[in-house]
Parts: C-alpha cells; sequence; structure tokens
C-alpha cells in the first residue's frame, strides 16, 4: 500500500471513529439533559461525568489525528511526505506504516 492511499485509509477510519465518540458524546449530553444534576449524590453521576470526558478526550485526540493526517496530505501533494521536519532526512517507511502523519524521523522524536 503506497503512502497516499495509508494516509487516506487512516484517515477514513479516523473521520468514523471521531463520528462514532461525537455520536456516543451527544447521547450522554442529551440524556443527562433530563436528570439530576446532583453527581456528587447521584450514584451514576459520577460515572456519566467520567464517561463523558473520556469520551471528549477521545474525540479531540480523534480531530488532532485529522488534522495531522490532513497535513501529511498536503506533504504528499507538496512532495516532501516521509522527510524529517527537523533534520531533513528520511522518516523510515515502518514509522510512517504506523504512524502516517509523522512529521519527524525517530531519532529527532527521541530529542524532544
Amino acid at each position: 500500500m503506497g503512502a497516499a492511499e495509508q494516509v487516506a485509509v487512516r484517515r477514513a477510519e479516523t473521520v468514523a471513529l471521531a463520528a462514532s465518540l461525537s455520536a456516543r458524546l451527544a447521547a450522554i449530553i442529551e440524556s443527562s439533559a433530563w436528570s439530576s444534576n446532583d453527581d456528587e449524590h447521584d450514584p451514576e453521576g459520577a460515572t456519566v461525568a467520567f464517561e463523558r470526558a473520556q469520551l471528549a478526550g477521545l474525540l479531540e485526540r480523534a480531530e488532532d489525528e485529522l488534522r495531522g493526517l490532513d497535513a501529511a496530505a498536503d506533504r504528499l501533494a507538496a512532495g516532501t511526505y516521509g522527510r524529517c521536519e527537523r533534520c531533513g532526512g528520511p522518516i523510515a517507511e515502518e514509522r510512517l506504516a504506523a504512524l502516517p502523519a509523522a512529521t519527524r524521523c525517530i531519532r529527532c522524536a527521541d530529542r524532544r
């Protein structure tokens, strides 16, 4: 599978994940609108609040990944995909297969 296809496949998967997370989060928010706002004394309140926060965090990560994949598609179009943004060297194919939106080679990523 080529780089463009890897990015496209990962993007499609991430779009589907984000849509699912968004729907689940909306359902939790909607269902909690009809319940009491007393999370402290409601045995289910803390669980609902935790699940809502967890889903919001996962959705934010999925949206971040989408932005990274869109940037990767831009790099593909520009001919700079697979080049480290820090040192200019190549990013290993194995790294790009695992992380298609990677912008740094493993050596530069470790230096943070």
